[in-house]
């Protein structure tokens, strides 16, 4: 090593562009913004038993000019999607975007009839993680912090300009699928098995 006993111990050597990312990831100020019952998980993941605080994304601002990660907690009308887009223009750059929930990612079971919600908030302001779930776990929006943590510590602003590559998502631990789930076909096969199985007997 070329810095092995040349300094004293305690002595951190860093460039600036990793000081202030890491600044930014140990520091996130998520806005106080929830739409509908994706919020109440949100709400758990800020509470004691959950504590976003430990990864420094605990106080919640009330206005965007102070926040740079916006979680979008719940179903998006299609009234509220303007709102929602002025908001994220007042929040300042380098500013994230969290879509928590299926309604948030695509419409959830709005989709199809829901004529007056969004199909994903994507269409609405750019997405930088996606955290599925109808209502996702406080465990599930946590790992989505963690995902934009990555995104920020990969960022080089004063070199070259945006991220180093997307970001990859490492395991997390979570049980792989069982086999008889491991491809399309055996899932639909599968889920046909268990309906006809539910059809009560006739008499």
């Amino acid at each position: 090593m070329l810095l092995e006993n040349r300094f004293e111990d305690g002595f951190v050597v860093t460039s600036l562009e990793q000081a202030i990312n890491w600044g930014r990831e140990s520091s996130l100020w998520p806005m106080t913004f929830g739409l509908a019952c994706c919020a109440i998980e949100m709400m758990a993941t800020g509470a004691g038993r959950y504590d976003i605080d430990r990864f420094g994304a605990g106080a919640f601002r009330a206005t965007p000019r102070q926040a740079d990660l916006m979680i979008v907690a719940g179903t998006v009308n299609l009234k509220m999607a303007d709102r929602v887009r002025r908001l994220y223009h007042q929040m300042p750059d380098p500013k994230f975007v969290i879509a928590m929930g299926a309604c948030t990612c695509g419409g959830g079971p709005y989709y199809k009839y829901g004529y007056n919600v969004a199909k994903g908030v994507d269409l609405v302001v750019p997405v930088d993680v996606y955290v599925p779930g109808c209502p996702p776990r406080p465990e599930a929006l946590l790992e989505g912090l963690m995902r934009v943590q990555d995104k920020v510590r990969r960022m080089k602003d004063l070199t070259k300009g945006g991220a180093e590559g997307p970001p990859v998502p490492a395991r997390t631990g979570a049980v792989l699928l069982p086999d008889e789930l491991a491809t399309p076909e055996k899932a639909l096969a599968f889920v046909t098995e268990t309906k006809e199985r539910a059809k009560p007997a006739k008499a």
